[in-house]
């Protein structure tokens, strides 16, 4: 297990990143995180089962898209906790489906009260066919500007891979 504590723990005190090892997920690995992280548990990369997920933090929210009908409950894991478990501060996030679509998410739209990645809709783990195992969410209706052509283009869905750039 490890929590905020032992991530704050991995930094030095004048602010750079040392690696920290994260746990070895026990469960089917259902993301995987790569390039410029601070923590990892496999060769150079982060690995994630929904356990380990949880364990970071749940978020959740309710709110409309443009691909669901009325409003939708969210839980995931929010973007910000992720990038702070992984020791990322700034950069580009390339969000890979499991078919190959890519789209890239700039560090900076993780932060409090923002996107999610969502592994539960409406009480229910989300399977491949319903735009599983995690789909970015922004709360869409809690921010008129997480209403616009940009911010729907990366709300991705079947997210398995992520590649820190900077």
């Amino acid at each position: 297990m490890f929590t905020r504590t032992f991530i704050a723990a991995t930094v030095l005190s004048v602010g750079a990143a040392i690696a920290a090892d994260l746990p070895r997920p026990e469960g089917d690995v259902i993301l995987t995180v790569s390039g410029d992280i601070a923590s990892t548990n496999a060769d150079g990369m982060a690995e994630f089962d929904l356990a380990m997920l949880e364990e970071i933090g749940i978020s959740a929210f309710e709110t409309s898209t443009i691909w669901t009908d009325g409003t939708q409950s969210f839980e995931g894991v929010a973007l910000v906790d992720l990038m702070e478990t992984l020791g990322v501060e700034d950069g580009t996030l390339r969000a890979t489906a499991i078919n190959d679509y890519s789209i890239e998410i700039p560090v900076a739209d993780a932060v409090e009260g923002g996107p999610i990645l969502a592994y539960r809709r409406n009480g229910r783990d989300m399977s491949i066919r319903d735009k599983g195992p995690l789909w970015v969410v922004y709360p869409y209706d809690d921010n008129s500007e997480y209403r616009t052509e940009v911010i729907y283009s990366r709300s991705i869905w079947q997210l398995d891979r992520i590649e820190v750039k900077n």
